[in-house]
């Protein structure tokens, strides 16, 4: 999930809120009890942002809602700090084929209104979030199951009930990762009040996780979300607390400021301006370790100069223009990577000796050689826009990556930024943006495939640049198709061979989680695969 997501849906480093709410530190905050001991009902105060989305899961595919709808439903499975699915609500997942499960459930998960976990629980949830009129901006991740339709109406005909605690799932062809997908918030079930009124089930969701709403009201928009324990979970993510506030800021200065007058338990992306301090200033409570976040920018086939043979050579260029070692050492200090390839190096089958990967060294006359052959074709005028959300903590980086290129090409580039990530977003999905976009995105679930198909395979929603590629489609179903995960592993390198040649996004670094916290108001802070506090995991001190 992860989100965003999981799928998440192009990625938000999101900063937080400038409003410092009155009550928003863990209720220890005062300075906590050097003894060590913890208080099982204490609130832990964490960074985030406004959802872009009411909170249905199957429409939040960003990482700010993601972050809420992971921490009050609870899936079939859900993923340890290093990315293992573990079963939750499923007792079993038994294949033969890889075409057709069987899945059996544990009994002893309810919703927060009492009602039982079922079967129907996940089939309705998964074939209403399917439905073509319904919109959902996650109804891909169900396309491989049988009955599924992206151009009308239609039901899920590979879902059967076979009773309330085990139903089959018949896909229309073999899907090696499918089991490592099921713990994506897209999969996680719906009680029966939501088919009542989704929307106003969007502003107050009733799941089945380690967490719930503390009451109607409980999302301030633009402000926070207040979540308390779930006392009636019996799952693997037992909250070691009393309940999650998540604060929305805009600003990731303000949050870590908040971090360090103690106001702020959590804080789960550093701003750059701190790359430098932020050992000192947490000296026994930071973080940065590699996650599953690919960053990257793009430039969408819709543009004129950006397709066909001339858009070819420019996106190389441009590719080549950029100086990645150089950027990651003096912006990020250290907590970036230069990227090797269009995924993550925590995933397994990861490669970093991909053919054409070449692409991603900065090569100062080879860029301005390819540029020059581009404007034979047609010469370029414009000035390079590359967009980008001002509440993330992206500007630096933006200018440095646009002086790089207006420096090696000749030609003038700048960031454009848009005040918060749901507006940056919006020009995306509308496909209204004039220049480059940066772009990203967390994995939703440990595989390849997940940076892969959802934002470059053909009519997948985060597909900003609008990528086609028969070719390139071909070997994302062949790798999905295959036997086992290794195997599939083999033909998303050849797919992303393919990548390199067309370069549909232009590949940045890797992001590490870089995060701090309260020691003297929490412990036990870690830090999951996908960047993801475990907040079940957090204890408050008295």
């Amino acid at each position: 999930m992860i989100k965003k997501r999981a799928g998440l849906a192009a990625l938000a480093v999101v900063g937080a809120t400038a409003i410092a709410l009155a009550g928003c530190s863990s209720n220890s905050s005062s300075g906590g009890d050097k003894s060590g001991s913890t208080n099982a009902s204490g609130i832990v105060t964490t960074n985030g942002n406004e959802p872009q989305n009411p909170l249905i899961p199957s429409n939040t595919t960003e990482v700010g809602g993601g972050k809420i709808i992971d921490s009050i439903f609870e899936g079939l499975v859900s993923y340890d700090a290093k990315g293992k699915p573990v079963n939750e609500v499923a007792k079993s997942i038994d294949t033969d084929d890889s075409k057709t499960f069987d899945i059996k459930l544990n009994t002893n998960y309810t919703f927060t209104n009492g009602e039982k976990v079922t079967a129907e629980s996940f089939t309705k949830a998964w074939d209403w979030a399917a439905k073509y009129s319904n919109k959902q901006s996650a109804s891909y991740f169900f396309e491989n199951i049988e009955g599924y339709d992206a151009t009308k109406d239609s039901d899920l005909t590979g879902l059967k009930v076979v009773s309330d605690d085990e139903f089959t799932v018949t896909l229309k062809s073999a899907q090696s990762d499918f089991p490592l997908s099921l713990g994506y918030s897209a999969f996680v079930p719906l009680p029966s009040e939501f088919y009542k009124d989704t929307k106003a089930f969007g502003e107050n969701p009733i799941g089945n996780g380690p967490y719930k709403l503390d009451g109607k009201g409980a999302w301030t928009h633009n402000q926070s979300i207040k979540l308390v324990t779930n006392k009636d979970y019996e799952g693997k993510r037992k909250p070691k607390n009393g309940g999650l506030t998540i604060t929305f800021y805009t600003s990731q200065d303000t949050a870590y400021s908040d971090a360090q007058g103690g106001n702020l338990d959590v804080l789960d992306a550093v701003p750059d301006s701190a790359f430098a301090t932020y050992k000192s200033d947490f000296p026994d409570s930071n973080v940065n370790q590699a996650a599953a976040i690919f960053q990257a920018i793009y430039l969408p086939y819709y543009l004129d100069h950006w397709k066909g043979e001339e858009g070819k050579l420019r996106r190389e260029a441009i590719s080549m223009a950029i100086n990645r070692k150089q950027i990651t050492d003096k912006i990020f200090d250290g907590t970036r990577t230069p990227a090797k390839d269009f995924t993550s190096p925590v995933i397994a089958g990861w490669n970093d000796d991909l053919e054409g990967s070449d692409v991603l060294t900065y090569d100062k006359s080879k860029a301005k050689e390819l540029w020059a052959e581009a404007d034979k074709i047609s010469p370029y005028n414009d000035t390079l826009t590359v967009a980008y959300n001002a509440d993330g903590g992206h500007q630096a980086w933006v200018t440095a990556v646009t002086n790089s290129i207006s420096s090696t090409l000749g030609i003038k580039a700048e960031g454009k930024a848009y005040p918060t990530f749901a507006e940056a977003l919006a020009v995306q999905t509308d496909n209204k943006l004039t220049g480059a976009s940066r772009t990203g995105w967390q994995a939703d679930y440990p595989s390849l495939y997940n940076f892969l198909g959802p934002t470059m395979g053909d009519g997948s929603s985060s597909n900003y640049s609008r990528y086609d590629s028969a070719e390139y489609n071909e070997l994302l179903q062949k790798g999905r198709s295959a036997a086992t995960v290794e195997e599939g592993n083999k033909y998303f390198d050849q797919a992303q061979e393919l990548l390199f040649k067309d370069l549909p996004e232009i590949p940045l670094w890797y992001s590490n989680v870089t995060g701090v916290w309260n020691a003297d108001n929490v412990s036990n802070v870690k830090f999951g695969w996908n960047s993801v506090p475990l907040y079940y995991d957090v204890e408050v001190k008295k």
